[in-house]
């Protein structure tokens, strides 16, 4: 099969074929993943997202550091290849979804019965493969953990990239009132396209000046929950927005900067700070990830939610595909696609 393989640490943008400096090569010939259980089903993928994760993983710079060589990879979908004697939940030909550590980009997965999804029929395959790990994030975050609710203010830093986007649609189904800081007046327009309140491009004006007039104009008091993907400095301008008892979601650090919320401002304002490492969630609460990613399949399959896929690549073109994360070029998911899907993808 085919499968991306990280040899070394290092730049994953950098060509493929650059066998001296590339820390990713294309392996054609690679053994196909065998059933290592009774429970055990191998899925063939169709689609496999990008998460900026993947993008820290292979850089050496994420808090889980897999010996090497590994096959990155997380959120995937695809159709039931093999199943072992024990499953009972699906048969080959099913259309699932799920997640996993590692080895999504690879044509096969194995996985055990009880982590996968079923995907309904009529679902675009592809948008699947982008579902579980950032709307499942956003969900997480927002509904199990500051409990979302209508009526209420949620602030989204990094609004057009994967995660900020299904925060913003997830905010809009709980009926919040949401605002959302992104950069370019494409991804502006397209904000408000999905509804929300009020958009602030960040690389004209002044955010805070503008939140603060658009909560002023709508008689609002603050915010009530702040969506944080991006850290550093404007996670620290953000906090003079937020109102007595806020939550404030530590969703990473696409900055690159960790930022410092003072203690005492929390203490005084009763400010509630969830981190979120939605990975560790599969080890101590997995019963909630199933119940999130079940409701999450059902929103799509109602067109409640809808994933915009920004960029489709080919594996051999997976340089390609993490540029166009790194260089926040994308509005929405960047995806590599397999098979028939390949014919669909979109050049930066």
């Amino acid at each position: 099969m085919e499968a991306l393989l990280c040899r070394k640490l290092g730049d994953p943008t950098i060509p493929l074929d650059d066998s001296d400096n590339s820390p990713l090569t294309l392996s054609k010939a690679h053994l196909i993943p065998q059933l290592n259980s009774p429970t055990a089903v191998r899925v063939r993928v169709k689609a496999t997202s990008l998460n900026f994760a993947n993008y820290l993983q292979i850089l050496g710079k994420y808090q889980e550091k897999p010996p090497l060589p590994f096959i990155p990879g997380s959120d995937y979908s695809g159709t039931v290849e093999s199943v072992g004697s024990n499953v009972t939940k699906f048969k080959i030909g099913d259309t699932v979804c799920s997640f996993a550590g590692l080895g999504s980009f690879a044509q096969f997965i194995v996985a055990d019965e009880t982590e996968l999804i079923r995907v309904p029929d009529g679902c675009d395959m592809v948008a699947v493969g982008a579902l579980p790990v950032a709307y499942g994030t956003s969900h997480v975050a927002l509904l199990h953990r500051a409990q979302l609710r209508a009526g209420q203010v949620l602030l989204v830093l990094g609004a057009a990239g994967g995660v900020g986007v299904s925060a913003v649609q997830i905010g809009k189904i709980c009926g919040a009132i949401v605002v959302a800081v992104a950069r370019g007046e494409e991804k502006v327009k397209y904000l408000y396209s999905l509804g929300v309140d009020h958009v602030v491009d960040s690389s004209t004006g002044n955010i805070i000046d503008s939140i603060k007039g658009f909560l002023k104009a709508r008689k609002l008091e603050g915010v009530d929950v702040l969506y944080d993907p991006v850290g550093g400095k404007l996670t620290k301008e953000s906090m003079k927005l937020l109102k007595w008892g806020a939550h404030i979601l530590i969703i990473g650090f696409a900055s690159g900067e960790i930022p410092v919320i003072p203690a005492n401002i929390a203490l005084v304002k009763n400010w509630t700070i969830h981190g979120l490492f939605w990975g560790s969630y599969k080890i101590n609460r997995p019963a909630v990830l199933e119940d999130s990613l079940k409701e999450l399949v059902s929103w799509l399959a109602r067109g409640l939610i809808t994933i915009n896929i920004s960029h489709t690549f080919s594996l051999s073109e997976a340089n390609l595909a993490f540029a166009a994360l790194k260089d926040r070029k994308a509005i929405g998911k960047v995806m590599i696609a397999f098979e028939d899907h390949q014919a669909e993808r979109s050049k930066l």
